[in-house]
């Protein structure tokens, strides 16, 4: 009869145990399929718009005030330099918020 309320007690921690690991898989969600194409197209449109911008700013030049260089070819570097940055700046934002959410579940 002993060993009864130390059971109880027992199967309490465990269901305890379990319901919080539950909650905390709740509210961290691991990223699936949907957010890993999403965030591959946030990458690309954020390299995409930059660069056709430039290009369109650039064509706009060259037929307005054409010269000896081309707008259009400059202008489509700047736009794909500024893009790449741009994404760049998008995944290292990504993979802090990772590294954080890590040292959160080591803790």
């Amino acid at each position: 009869m002993a060993d009864e309320p130390e059971k109880k007690t027992d199967f309490a921690r465990q269901v305890g145990a379990k319901a919080t690991r539950k909650l905390k898989a709740r509210r961290h969600r691991t990223p699936g399929l949907w957010f890993g194409l999403g965030m591959m197209g946030l990458i690309g449109w954020s390299v995409v718009v930059p660069t056709l911008l430039g290009a369109a700013i650039g064509y706009w030049l060259d037929e307005h005030e054409p010269g000896q260089y081309s707008w259009t070819l400059a202008l489509l570097m700047a736009g794909l330099i500024i893009g790449c940055f741009n994404a760049w700046y998008w995944v290292a934002r990504e993979e802090q918020a990772m590294r954080d959410e890590q040292e959160d579940k080591h803790e």
